[in-house]
């Protein structure tokens, strides 16, 4: 039951007029040449399991941090925070989850807090797995602030064929864990930025579900984890 859930899940509202076109092109292909027509089946299937949607259980306890995107961690570096937000802190722990084409692409907020800041900065499309991808390439940049004052940032960056960012969060409105926020179409990362002094809980190389998986607590003192394959 659990498989078919994730299979036939909804599709989001942003995927509904790709799937009529690609569902278009696939009856055109028919008319053609019926081969070429059942390649158009599954490209109209895959398009309908990229905008899936599906529901996730997200952790409530206070302080916790949630993956905002599904995927796999690409790196894990202390760089400054995104220029465009304007941000104080000199050094942040940056978490970055690279999407590809087949992972769900609706992004989540990743803790209780109010949006201080957006920045949208056109650029380019190098692949999203490189790590010249959080500088160079499109991207969109969300500040977020607990009530407690503790400052984040998540960013959707544009990869190799994406070519939209769709961010519904707006200056000044309070969201929780896990709500959705936007989405990026066809491959793309997701960089979190954690506070100064709080250590990842994640490894590279892990998979992570977005609105799920914790990336980090800001009430822990452990050090950063590392992983094993196995």
């Amino acid at each position: 039951m659990e498989v078919l859930t994730s299979i036939f899940a909804p599709i989001h509202r942003e995927g509904h007029r790709f799937i009529a076109i690609f569902a278009a092109i696939t009856l055109l292909f028919f008319l053609i040449y019926d081969p070429l027509g059942w390649v158009g089946v599954l490209l109209t299937c895959w398009c309908a399991y990229f905008f899936r949607d599906p529901a996730r259980v997200t952790p409530q306890r206070g302080g916790l941090i949630i993956s905002p995107a599904d995927g796999v961690v690409s790196a894990i570096a202390q760089v400054p925070p995104p220029v465009e937000l304007d941000m104080p802190e000199p050094v942040m722990t940056r978490i970055s989850v690279f999407m590809n084409v087949f992972n769900c692409h609706v992004n989540r907020i990743p803790i209780d807090a109010t949006v201080t800041r957006t920045a949208y900065t056109p650029g380019l499309f190098f692949n999203a797995s490189l790590d010249k991808a959080s500088e160079d390439n499109e991207r969109n940049a969300v500040c977020l602030t607990t009530e407690d004052g503790v400052r984040l940032a998540v960013v959707q960056i544009a990869g190799l064929v994406a070519r939209r960012i769709i961010s519904w969060a707006s200056v000044d409105q309070k969201m929780k864990t896990g709500e959705r926020f936007g989405m990026i179409r066809f491959g793309s990362r997701v960089d979190v930025y954690l506070p100064e002094g709080v250590a990842p809980l994640v490894a590279l190389g892990q998979t992570m579900i977005a609105g799920e998986t914790v990336l980090a607590d800001l009430s822990a003192h452990e050090p950063a984890r590392h992983g094993q394959r196995s």
